[in-house]
């Protein structure tokens, strides 16, 4: 079950596939041991398909970066396999992992691997397509109130939808008491597509919650109509109220709980550990995948303009990439990565990791590292591209290393040697 990983440090950048344009690919790499570059920010980029578009990009470094390559031994092994299609991981106070599955339940990984039996208590899901039990996170006080909040996608009369709800967990982590849902993005859907899905809490203690547009040509405009909750960034009180403080409280024909919109399907988010700034990642059509810097209040431009075009080749709306009043991303990728989970490294055990952003790669099938500068990026490195594994998800363990899940049901621990 402990098959190790050696991370190939010298080809990281070599040999690897990118996904092609519908977003399923297989990656690979050779073992070695670790290079001691200095530089790390001065190779090529790490990207070398053909593009499927020729779109221009915005700014300089908007995509396909100098590569960069991790000076630092490290290694990734897998410490847990047997996992149902785990969608979303956090790590408990005591040093344990939570993690969702999709077809509706919760388990508890310890360090070395073991799995609990399935936590119940949890509302019915729809696990068709892309929906299910999705993202996760600990009340902010869970030490003394034990909450757990959770999105997954909700059956209505009216279709499915993006909810979000809570619960204790049992003193005995057999079951999950009280839960109810306090969320519902609607209106609601008849399709299985783009939940977005993704949880976290800011500094104040409110939720941030990633909605998609639910995919359809139906439903896709809802990203920029502010009287929807699908294709948005949303920010809630515990309780499923408007945060205080929203930017479109108290305007005509906006809901209160909207915190950024004009998006396709977000399943990444996190809270920069110095600035604080919200970082989102979203999965484009063919090519145009995102990585942006949410500000309250602003629009990022799906389905106007994207770096992206539709899975059977054809332009996205007016094929335009830029227009007034529309946020640029901060990098894009095309082919694309699938981007979902993403945290930013706090630890201290591979000092050139900090403050550096990790984002699962599905199609790709690799964990990509971001280095950024002044909010831009600055480097991109691809890490466990030859595991062949589509990673949905990933946290920072309170022993300082990073642990990732996988759709085929395997956690890895990746840390320093």
């Amino acid at each position: 079950m402990k098959t190790k990983l050696t991370i190939s440090l010298l080809t990281v950048s070599l040999g690897l596939t990118a996904c092609n344009s519908n977003h399923a690919n297989s990656n690979s790499s050779s073992d070695s041991s670790a290079n001691s570059a200095t530089d790390t920010t001065s190779y090529p980029p790490v990207e070398t398909q053909k593009a499927n578009t020729n779109y221009k990009p915005a700014f300089a470094g908007q995509t396909r970066i100098k590569g960069a390559k991790t000076s630092t031994p490290f290694e990734g092994k897998v410490i847990a396999e047997g996992l149902k299609s785990p969608w979303g991981i956090t790590a408990l106070p005591d040093g344990r992992l939570l993690i969702s599955e999709k077809e509706g339940d919760f388990r508890i990984a310890t360090a070395d691997g073991k799995l609990s039996e399935p936590i119940k208590g949890l509302p019915q899901v729809n696990s068709s397509g892309q929906g299910g039990l999705l993202g996760l996170r600990l009340d902010p006080k869970f030490e003394s109130n034990r909450m757990i909040y959770w999105v997954f996608s909700d059956n209505t009369a009216a279709g499915t939808l993006t909810a979000v709800a809570k619960g204790k967990l049992s003193v005995d982590e057999k079951s999950i008491e009280g839960a109810k849902v306090i969320y519902q993005a609607t209106p609601a859907h008849k399709g299985n597509l783009h939940y977005g899905g993704r949880i976290i809490f800011d500094k104040e203690g409110n939720i941030i919650l990633s909605t998609g547009e639910r995919s359809d040509l139906v439903t896709r405009p809802l990203a920029q109509d502010l009287n929807a909750a699908l294709g948005k960034i949303l920010r809630i009180t515990t309780d499923g109220q408007p945060a205080p403080g929203n930017p479109f409280i108290g305007k005509a024909n906006a809901r209160p709980e909207i915190y950024s919109y004009g998006h396709r399907n977000p399943q990444g988010l996190a809270l920069h550990p110095e600035t604080g700034d919200l970082w989102e990642t979203e999965f484009g059509p063919r090519g145009g995948d995102e990585l942006n810097r949410i500000e309250a209040g602003k629009n990022y431009g799906w389905p106007t303009i994207t770096y992206g075009i539709e899975y059977k080749g054809d332009k996205v709306g007016e094929g335009i990439q830029q227009k007034d009043g529309l946020e640029q991303p901060v990098y894009y990728w095309d082919p694309v990565l699938s981007p979902s989970g993403i945290i930013f490294y706090t630890g201290q055990n591979i000092p050139e990791w900090k403050n550096n952003l990790f984002i699962c790669g599905l199609s790709s099938m690799h964990i990509a590292r971001i280095i950024l500068k002044d909010n831009k990026v600055v480097g991109e490195e691809r890490l466990l591209g030859s595991e062949g594994q589509r990673f949905r998800d990933i946290t920072q363990g309170k022993d300082g290393a990073l642990y990732a899940i996988t759709d085929i049901g395997k956690l890895y621990k990746i840390d320093k040697k």
